[in-house]
């Protein structure tokens, strides 16, 4: 039983979602028929007052469709399931009684429609509460009525904004948009609820307002499509699919609009960028349940931390760690660093009280959870220590050396190191295997993954601490094994290094970002090397150069700009100027010709251009499969993009591979080995997968 419904001596009758042996709530078609059946005892009662429809969950309403229950299902079933949801939900709404969703916790996707389905709506303002569509974000729409009834309920451009978006709003912002009519805190909850009741049946939703009439509807789709292709660059069909789907729907039978939403979505779960968007979810949830091998629950359990280095990855892993509770020891041995950690701490604190993800005063308890030190403090209670110090592998051993000394004999030593070797930072301790990596990216406290890095001295124990800190800090991990670059920074610097090299030979820089902006990149690779900083990737591209046994080579044109101190958006300028005012447009540095030489770069088509740069990364993470850096293709797919934002809708490099086929990554591989470079050669494993045609994804 998922669903229990209960009579109240007050004439309201309670449906309480408590999906049995689970943490949450979620449809599937199961829950769908159990609630069907109450609505059936609903109809037939003559002597009730109204409905409440809440969760016995601490955290979640609905958290969705069972997302996991409906694949591999065929677009007859899943239009069947589309159906049945779609005459449940209007059930629920024709009821002769009054309705109300008392929302406490995550109310999204089909959670969100079946409130939708209700009269009234009543949002908790516990800090959980998140209320909305996001199918946009997985490649489909809301197809249980949401994309009908939501703009019915708050206007068309509010609905957009929110669909398209695939947006979660919290209780308050809901409530200002019409999601909620009445919110509360959650010991009033079901009270609140009762009292909209008093209301009775919802009058038809027909919003009012100069932008929801039929005159400037043209004009509100038209700024919509804009603003959706200019984030989109028209890879992702979902948003333009809702975007056409609610525009129809609007004002005409409500069956009409639920037979538009039907098409839609058959029509989009057939796409390539839905099957990969799927797949993204599916790998989110696999990272959710990373287990360390041969731990069996060995880990330390983690009460305090500390975090050596105030710098900018020290500064936003303090922070992060301290949100979710965690009291972190702050040391750096200047003061001064350590005054500029706290302020950059303080300034995402202060900056995520403005978005209200903290009220302030959770904002001031996390920052005041950390604690500043620069002179040598007792370390013996510290369950788990992060070092975040410069790139330097002497001053890392150093550091582990004191820590070792300093810490108990069970605290594990993490390292922040994006490159270096976790088994060369422990070489000098008596006990290497407390030595694991935890590799933030950043900043910390936008990017999910954290790539954890087992030395091949780590000790279980250590690997299951840091996997299970990780997961509770709400971040995403992905175990690699300790080799050059790891994962992610071994496969995005030969595409770094390759648009570096585009550039010297004659390419325009507006022109090589374009590409890969055009591929479905957040960033252009130059622009992405101006952001990182140039002596940076200069230096990590020297490091992998000198360790990696097949590298994509170097040349001098990084280091010929830094001459003139150009270092990136640091320095205000390298590829790209950057001007002083907020918001100004960058534009490339057109002091750059130096640097350049005229050669084939500027005779290429886009195509070749693009194939230099995506191939030389999927043959990258092929060679990284091949060498067992991670143990399955999810696992490469899963850190470029949630490690480098590599085009979702393709769904990984791998998954890419899969969808060209890897006879034809091969063929171009082998085309630019001899018409471009000899780097290019296609490794072992795409060449005996493209001679038995196999896959990565046998099964997809």
């Amino acid at each position: 039983m998922n669903i229990a419904l209960s009579f109240g001596s007050d004439g309201v009758a309670l449906l309480t979602l408590d999906r049995q042996n689970s943490s949450a709530n979620v449809f599937d078609v199961a829950t769908l028929h159990e609630l069907d059946a109450h609505l059936a005892t609903l109809e037939a009662r003559t002597d009730l007052k109204g409905v409440v429809i809440i969760s016995a969950k601490p955290k979640i309403f609905i958290a969705g469709a069972d997302l996991n229950a409906f694949a591999g299902s065929t677009p007859e079933q899943l239009g069947a399931i589309v159906d049945l949801g779609h005459r449940i939900f209007t059930r629920l709404e024709r009821l002769k009684i009054p309705s109300v969703a008392a929302v406490n916790g995550v109310c999204l996707g089909g959670g969100c429609e079946l409130a939708l389905a209700c009269d009234w709506r009543v949002g908790s303002l516990d800090k959980s509460t998140k209320i909305g569509l996001p199918e946009t974000q997985l490649g489909i729409l809301p197809a249980w009525g949401g994309s009908v009834r939501l703009p019915r309920l708050i206007g068309l451009p509010a609905a957009l904004a929110i669909i398209l978006a695939g947006r979660q709003l919290a209780a308050q912002p809901a409530q200002k948009q019409g999601l909620f009519d009445d919110i509360a805190h959650p010991e009033y909850l079901l009270a609140a609820a009762k009292k909209q009741l008093a209301q009775g049946k919802r009058p038809t939703p027909s919003p009012s307002g100069l932008l929801n009439s039929a005159l400037l509807r043209p004009l509100v789709i038209r700024k919509a499509r804009q603003g959706v292709m200019a984030k989109t660059h028209g890879h992702y069909p979902a948003p333009l699919k809702a975007l056409e789907v609610c525009a129809a729907a609007l004002g005409g039978p409500l069956e009409a609009g639920l037979a538009l939403e039907r098409a839609a979505f058959l029509e989009l779960v057939k796409t390539d960028a839905c099957r990969s968007l799927m797949s993204i979810f599916f790998l989110q949830e696999r990272a959710k349940k990373l287990k360390a091998p041969d731990a069996d629950g060995m880990g330390r359990t983690v009460r305090h931390t500390a975090v050596i280095g105030a710098g900018v990855m020290g500064a936003g892993i303090a922070q992060w760690v301290s949100a979710r509770g965690y009291p972190v020891l702050l040391k750096d041995v200047s003061p001064d660093a350590l005054a500029k950690g706290l302020a950059a701490a303080g300034k995402i604190y202060r900056d995520a009280a403005k978005r209200r993800v903290f009220t302030e005063v959770e904002a001031r308890a996390g920052l005041e959870r950390i604690t500043p030190a620069h002179t040598d403090v007792p370390l013996a209670n510290v369950d788990l220590v992060i070092e975040a110090a410069v790139e330097k592998l002497e001053l890392k051993q150093k550091i582990f050396r004191q820590l070792e000394a300093r810490c108990g004999p069970h605290t594990v030593l993490a390292t922040n190191t994006s490159a270096l070797s976790i088994d060369a930072i422990a070489g000098g301790l008596a006990d290497p295997g407390r030595v694991v990596g935890i590799h933030f990216f950043n900043p910390v406290h936008r990017m999910q993954l954290v790539e954890i890095v087992r030395g091949p001295r780590t000790a279980p124990a250590a690997l299951d601490t840091a996997v299970t800190f990780v997961k509770s800090l709400g971040k995403l991990p992905v175990l690699v094994k300790d080799s050059p670059g790891f994962l992610v920074n071994r496969i995005l610097l030969p595409y770094m290094v390759e648009s570096v090299r585009l550039f010297n030979e004659g390419c325009d820089v507006r022109r090589i970002d374009q590409v890969m902006l055009d591929f479905g990149m957040p960033m252009g690779p130059l622009r992405l090397t101006d952001e990182v900083g140039l002596d940076v990737a200069q230096h990590v591209a020297v490091d992998l150069q000198n360790r990696l046994p097949k590298p994509v080579p170097i040349n001098d044109t990084l280091v010929q700009i830094m001459t003139k101190g150009w270092l990136g958006k640091k320095s205000g300028r390298g590829f790209y100027n950057f001007g002083d005012k907020k918001g100004a447009k960058e534009e490339p540095n057109p002091e750059l010709a130096f640097a350049q030489a005229a050669g084939q770069g500027r005779t290429q088509d886009d195509a070749t251009l693009r194939d230099r740069l995506v191939l030389v990364m999927v043959n990258e993470a092929a060679r990284c499969l091949e060498e067992g850096v991670v143990g399955a293709p999810e696992d490469v797919d899963f850190g470029m993009i949630f490690g480098t934002g590599w085009a979702p809708f393709r769904g990984g490099p791998l998954r890419y591979a899969d969808t060209l086929g890897t006879s034809e990554i091969v063929q171009r591989l082998e085309k630019l080995q001899v018409g471009v470079a000899s780097y290019f050669e296609p490794c072992a494993r795409l060449r005996e997968m493209a001679r038995t045609h196999a896959k990565f994804y046998p099964n997809s």
